[in-house]
């Protein structure tokens, strides 16, 4: 394992107009499952469907209709939480939650109040190269999804979209233990990263497939931790909950805005009302939505048409023996395995996709140099044209294939470049080998000719002879030159060699 330093959460001090403040944070992150059907029912999930193609009679609320479990959804769940390190609860329990919205057609929402198939774990959030912060998970519950009612079809009336009903929900519940917008988007960033490995979420923020609830308050310097040691929430400050965060910028611009408006409320003696909150990132500002409801407004009872869930150590066992590699024991696995820097890792495992095409590529060669190859030319191109590891123009085996006559001598360093260049745009899918022989691109390795190339240009140059005599770094002009007579192809350390000898350096 990585050398870890767990700093105490630092909080994001705001200056009031009368005194400092801390931040409070807490999410409740919800995480679409990774299911081909939904929790109840075996409609398809796939997105970007005709509105209201992908509904059973179940999800519809047709009379008589009763919810099925989706076991996979179940295992789902049971691999999150033992990637976040979590007890997992061999029984729990579903409960209808109350309320009426025209994308609800149930008129409520099966989901976990009282017994989450996963109770307590935590996550390691990265703030800096050894550096960490531990935040803890209070618990995660199994939920379907709502539809989704359209208003800007029509300037008189609202449509709704069922496809998204029932769908498998995880809701990632935190304790308020985040203190600065950074680390929020950093926490929500790790877990999207560690539901991306165990293959549970694909982490899709732009299609709504993880969203997170942000709950801000804002309290006193030192009165976070008399709430760590007294456990008492009121000391914390009134919260309030800004619903429905789809990035990372925008949770950090939306808790900005939070905290200082509610400085400024207290500040001008005023209370703060505990309330949901959207965020309008055109005006870059949080506005009302409605007052925050309590677990009895809801009137949660046990769901009735679903048994409480009773599942076996064994089989949990079963999934615990199936788990991948999580990112920190990949990181920590290139540190170690190919002699990178940890930055270096964090950039290679940040998706699981790129740790994957990187050790393909460093399969059998030097790490160290794929990792340079990868991080630098393939993600910097990627990023240049934006594309994702999937759409690259260049595999895995065409990239080791450069390295490869780089590491037999047969083209030099410079060449590599021109040739990754070429397979890029020129001959996708071509074999690096052939391309390089049916371009000319082999290294001269012959001394004989390299030697003279070079005799030949200190022949033609003895003023600048006698100038790197003096100083010797101006040996770099001949190796230069001799390069340039030989177009390119000449051992670069082979001409540094026999440059620095026939000067006498």
């Amino acid at each position: 394992m990585l050398d870890l330093t767990f700093e105490a959460p630092k909080p994001k001090v705001i200056a009031g107009a009368k005194s400092d403040w801390e931040l409070v944070i807490g999410l409740e992150v919800h995480a679409q499952v990774a299911s081909r059907a939904k929790l109840f029912s075996g409609a398809s999930t796939e997105f970007g469907a005709e509105p209201n193609s992908n509904v059973s009679f179940v999800d519809a609320a047709m009379p008589g209709m009763l919810p099925v479990i989706n076991e996979f959804c179940v295992a789902q769940a049971v691999r999150t939480g033992l990637g976040l390190k979590a007890a997992i609860n061999l029984r729990s329990a579903f409960d209808r939650k109350n309320y009426f919205y025209p994308d609800l057609p149930q008129g409520y929402q099966i989901s976990q109040l009282y017994h989450p198939i996963v109770g307590e774990g935590e996550v390691i959030v990265d703030m800096a190269p050894g550096i960490a912060r531990r935040v803890r998970i209070e618990r995660i519950h199994l939920e379907q999804d709502a539809g989704k009612s359209i208003h800007d079809l029509d300037p008189n009336m609202s449509f709704v979209d069922l496809n998204r009903t029932g769908v498998a929900l995880m809701e990632i519940v935190s304790r308020p233990d985040i203190r600065g917008p950074e680390e929020a988007a950093a926490y929500v960033a790790k877990l999207r990263q560690i539901m991306r490995y165990l293959g549970t979420c694909d982490g899709n923020m732009q299609n709504g497939n993880l969203r997170a609830d942000v709950n801000v308050s804002v309290c006193r310097p030192g009165d976070y931790e008399k709430f760590q040691a007294t456990g008492d929430h009121s000391v914390l400050g009134t919260r309030c909950e800004i619903k429905n965060m789809n990035s990372m910028r925008f949770i950090q611009a939306a808790i900005e805005y939070e905290a200082r408006r509610q400085i400024a409320i207290i500040e001008d003696g005023g209370k703060i009302v505990q309330e949901t909150r959207l965020y309008d990132p055109d005006k870059g500002e949080t506005r009302s939505m409605r007052s925050k409801e309590e677990a009895h407004d809801y009137r949660y009872f046990p769901c009735p048409d679903l048994l409480p869930l009773e599942i076996e150590q064994a089989w949990v066992d079963d999934i615990a023996g199936s788990m991948p590699e999580l990112p920190d024991e990949k990181k920590a696995r290139f540190v170690t395995d190919y002699g990178m820097t940890e930055y270096d890792a964090s950039v290679l495992t940040a998706e699981v996709e790129n740790a994957a095409f990187f050790e393909a590529v460093a399969k059998g060669r030097d790490g160290k140099q794929a990792a340079n190859w990868v991080i630098n030319e393939l993600f910097g191109r990627l990023n240049k044209e934006g594309l994702s590891i999937a759409e690259s123009p260049l595999s895995a085996a065409q990239l080791g294939g450069v390295l490869d006559l780089m590491a037999k001598g047969d083209i030099s360093g410079k060449m590599a470049k021109d040739l990754f260049e070429i397979l890029w745009t020129e001959e996708k899918g071509a074999d690096p080998a052939e391309v390089a022989a049916a371009r000319g691109m082999k290294q001269v390795t012959d001394t004989g000719a390299i030697e003279a190339a070079v005799d030949e240009v200190i022949a033609q140059n003895p003023a600048q002879v006698e100038k790197a005599k003096q100083n010797p770094k101006l040996a770099g002009w001949f190796v230069g030159q001799v390069l340039k007579a030989t177009g390119g192809k000449a051992n670069p350390a082979t001409v540094n060699e026999l440059v620095a000898k026939k000067l006498g350096l």
